[in-house]
């Protein structure tokens, strides 16, 4: 069990004004095997298409609806649902009309570093930077292959 000085000193951050995420595990409170995050998701809020080349990402939905483009499927995922994304798996996501909230567990730990490393803490007054996020992201290993909106089949039908 890690200590309390082990710790995040922050633990709710967000991300413009439309993803707001709480870290519950860090990678280094677990040794690195894992992370989990609780993210709410507005209605509408759409992820770029990405690939995370390091880690896979679990996503338990909570409550809401979360459109999800992964590889050659397509699913919508409502309160109770599961989906893991392997690795290397092209990814897009798209909350519905009353937003999303979802469990993210990431194996190894990466997002929740993301998530620390470059969010805004919830209750600061400054405003989110997309280039430290993005800066970040590519240290991580997750490659941003198209803007939000765009889904795997789009990177086919060019």
């Amino acid at each position: 069990m890690s200590s309390t000085s082990e710790r995040p000193r922050f633990r709710a951050f967000r991300l413009r004004d439309s993803i707001f995420t709480t870290v519950l595990t860090s990678g280094d409170e677990t040794g690195g095997r894992h992370d989990v995050t609780d993210t709410y998701q507005t209605a509408g809020s759409r992820t770029p298409l990405h690939v995370h080349t390091r880690y896979d990402e679990r996503f338990w939905v909570v409550e809401g609806t979360l459109h999800v483009w992964a590889g050659d499927d397509v699913l919508t995922l409502r309160s109770g649902d599961f989906l893991a994304v392997p690795m290397g798996t092209p990814h897009a996501l798209m909350t519905g009309p009353t937003g999303c909230r979802a469990l993210q567990v990431s194996s190894p730990a990466g997002f929740a570093e993301l998530i620390m490393r470059s969010g805004i803490p919830e209750n600061a007054g400054t405003d989110f930077e997309p280039e430290p996020f993005a800066d970040v992201s590519a240290e991580l290993g997750d490659i941003v292959l198209g803007p939000p909106g765009t889904i795997p089949a789009d990177l086919t039908s060019k």
